[in-house]
């Protein structure tokens, strides 16, 4: 199993990352809390890991912090949440902000996030207070820590961050919907799907 990379970022397009380890090229996935942090492509860069085996295919998950990759492998234990639900979960809100929602029961937070609804909400925070209760001091971080300046992977930062936030689940129109809400100019791809993902959270 894989469980850390250390290399060149060649590429990154959320959700998807291509670093160069000792002249391999990994295709991985990552949520938009770890693409928040990343340096800019060119320069290097050492993520946390993990690898999922199907039988059609073998793929990389990759995080920023061992805190979010825990939250990533907390979620996928859950019944009917997938990698892909999970990554969805943690582009939406921060580690601290979901471990927030689990010990209030915030379902009505959780419901805000696409592919999860009620029964998923519920199940969560069922699921996951007792384990997050246990981790939150050791394991999950206590604010999201300085962000790091990135320049847009595209020409059309707006037009990215719909993109992006339709692989992420958002239906097209509800994307084009997030980003208009967000004072774009002169904002990076990434500083917009975070305004957009904050700003659905909060409503």
């Amino acid at each position: 199993m894989i469980g850390r990379l250390k290399g060149v970022l060649l590429e990154k397009q959320p959700p998807q990352l291509l670093v160069e380890v000792q002249g391999v090229g990994y295709e991985l996935e990552a949520p938009m809390s770890t693409f928040y942090q990343l340096p800019s492509t060119g320069e290097a860069v050492t993520l946390h890991t993990h690898m999922v085996v199907r039988e059609d295919a073998q793929l990389l998950y990759a995080f920023f912090s061992l805190s979010e990759r825990q939250l990533f492998r907390n979620l996928i234990r859950i019944s009917g949440v997938g990698p892909k639900l999970a990554l969805t979960i943690l582009s939406g809100v921060t580690a601290d902000e979901f471990t927030r929602c689990v010990m209030e029961g915030d379902s009505k937070a959780l419901t805000s996030l696409p592919g999860v609804g009620k029964k998923t909400a519920e199940r969560l925070i069922v699921e996951l207070r007792d384990r997050l209760a246990k981790e939150v001091n050791a394991v999950l971080p206590g604010a999201e820590g300085k962000l790091a300046t990135l320049k847009s992977a595209g020409k059309n930062p707006v037009a990215d961050a719909v993109s992006a936030l339709v692989s992420l689940g958002y239906k097209a129109q509800e994307a084009s919907q997030m980003v208009r809400t967000v004072e774009a100019e002169g904002l990076s791809t990434e500083e917009i799907i975070k305004a957009a993902l904050q700003s659905m959270v909060r409503g």
